[in-house]
């Protein structure tokens, strides 16, 4: 594919240099920590090194159509992470564009009275950029405050193969020891240990004369092990690729902007931390084939992953993946998913998108400590899923029709009572009236004869409760009238 031309690129590219902070060895929270002014030379150089690459017209690699001279905001891109070392990843971004993008005199107006202004600092070019906080899109910034990560790192620990490693690193623990300054030296912290030699070497000159040779890298191989099975795994979709897996969709989604031809973007930049490049290398299969990859990238190493046409007869698509190391490499081919030379877009898109996790809600459903989704690490997974999902929907439905069913019966309860004919007075009348039996009452005991009514027996209706009489027609038309006179003004309700 020499003679492919580039319609477009991705670059991920790693911060520069900073001072030494600390990550949580269980779940990756983090210390602040600041850029330096080295941090900020290494990543203005790359910007500069990606300029003559990709925007210079007579390089080989020279992305088609796009314009040089001063940023076209419709054809660039740039995404940052805003997380763990946000500050130190935005400051990084800022100077590698300036870089990408140096001043120019170009970058002027002509007013309307015919006076010609040039934007500051010689033509500064101010190129936009957008912020990527973990609290609204985890895209590159997925493995804190994810359970199902956690319990991922607490599984690596267990491994057999962890507990032999940390016997084996038991010399360089002790070694270590002295120049740590008691911070824990143990396999589980060795990212750490690593980072703060690495950074005290750089920074410390003191320090650096002490070294012992050979412990910093020891120190780095430590590391790398450790940070490699943390931040990878076997299988493409399971969770300790999260950091890769997340960062996948805006690849994908980019690529296919690019290939499309209404589209203007022809360039991506993705300014983000060491984490996602361990996952990606690993989903891809270079890890594998190139091992040194497999571990943490040097300060302001970057990934290209360039869009690239075919020449006739072959006018497709095709994928190349370039790698740079650090400040002081060259860009090198890297092959993904087994191949010897470029992927086709479409193999590139087929292998990766089912991986890829597209929205905050499905890195939810992945995180979550339930572990419903914890099955996507196979292919039978998805099944798993839906299932559970399902149980839960059957549920809540349930709920929610019962919950429903008792309200609507009270709302027909309150309508039958609001239709209820009321009268006036009590509802029940404290008047007693015998209107004859066909039978004379149980006999009465002389105690309760003597016993005198819950009411006043003066009133009308009034009966003795040992009274045995039977009552006649007569008899019943006089208890009518004294009832009639006694409630006058509701005669027809009492009879």
């Amino acid at each position: 594919m020499l003679l492919s031309k580039v319609l477009g690129v991705i670059v991920i590219a790693r911060n520069g240099d900073r001072y030494n902070y600390y990550q949580d060895p269980y779940t990756y929270a983090a210390s602040n920590t600041e850029t330096t002014a080295l941090g900020e030379v290494e990543s203005h150089g790359l910007g500069a090194q990606i300029r003559s690459t990709y925007f210079d017209s007579k390089s080989p690699s020279y992305i088609e159509g796009i314009r040089s001279d001063l940023v076209d905001n419709n054809e660039v891109k740039v995404r940052v992470k805003a997380g763990v070392e946000g500050t130190v990843v935005f400051d990084s971004a800022i100077a590698l564009l300036q870089g990408l993008f140096p001043p120019s005199t170009n970058n002027k107006i002509v007013l309307a009275n015919e006076t010609t202004v040039v934007a500051p600092l010689g033509g500064y070019q101010y190129v936009p950029v957008e912020t990527v906080e973990p609290g609204n899109d985890r895209s590159l910034e997925s493995w804190t405050d994810c359970p199902a990560f956690e319990k991922h790192i607490k599984k690596f620990y267990a491994s057999d193969d962890f507990k032999k490693k940390s016997q084996e690193a038991q010399p360089f623990f002790k070694a270590a020891k002295d120049y740590v300054f008691g911070r824990p030296t143990t396999l589980e912290n060795a990212w750490n240990l690593y980072d703060f030699i690495n950074s005290e070497l750089i920074h410390n000159r003191t320090y650096a004369h002490r070294l012992p040779p050979t412990l910093i890298e020891q120190a780095r191989h430590w590391a790398n092990y450790h940070e490699s099975g943390v931040f990878s795994d076997p299988e493409i979709n399971a969770v300790g690729n999260i950091a890769g897996r997340t960062i996948l969709h805006t690849i994908l989604s980019s690529l296919e902007r690019i290939s499309f031809n209404g589209d203007p973007l022809q360039f991506m930049l993705i300014q983000t931390t060491y984490q996602p490049f361990i996952s990606l290398f690993s989903q891809t299969g270079i890890a594998k084939e190139r091992p040194e990859y497999a571990g943490i990238p040097d300060y302001s190493s970057a990934l290209a992953i360039e869009l690239r046409r075919g020449s006739p007869p072959d006018v497709r698509d095709f994928v190349r993946l370039r790698f740079k190391n650090g400040t002081s490499g060259f860009w090198e081919d890297v092959h993904a998913f087994g191949h010897r030379a470029d992927i086709p877009l479409t193999e590139f898109i087929y292998r990766a998108e089912n991986a890829a996790i597209t929205s905050n809600q499905q890195w939810k459903q992945i995180c979550s400590s339930r572990g419903v989704l914890s099955t996507f690490a196979d292919n039978t997974g998805v099944l798993n899923y839906f299932a559970s999902e399902s149980a839960f929907t059957f549920a809540y439905a349930f709920v929610g029709l019962l919950a429903l069913y008792t309200v609507l019966k009270v709302i027909k309860k309150s309508r039958a009572e609001a239709r209820r004919v009321r009268l006036e007075g009590a509802e029940v009348s404290e008047v007693v009236i015998n209107y004859g039996s066909v039978a004379a009452p149980n006999p009465v005991s002389p105690s309760s004869a003597s016993r005198s009514s819950w009411y006043l027996s003066g009133q009308p209706g009034h009966m003795p409760q040992n009274s045995t009489t039977y009552y006649g027609e007569a008899a019943l038309d006089s208890e009518r009238a004294l009832i009639a006179k006694y409630y006058p003004e509701q005669p027809r309700w009492i009879l």
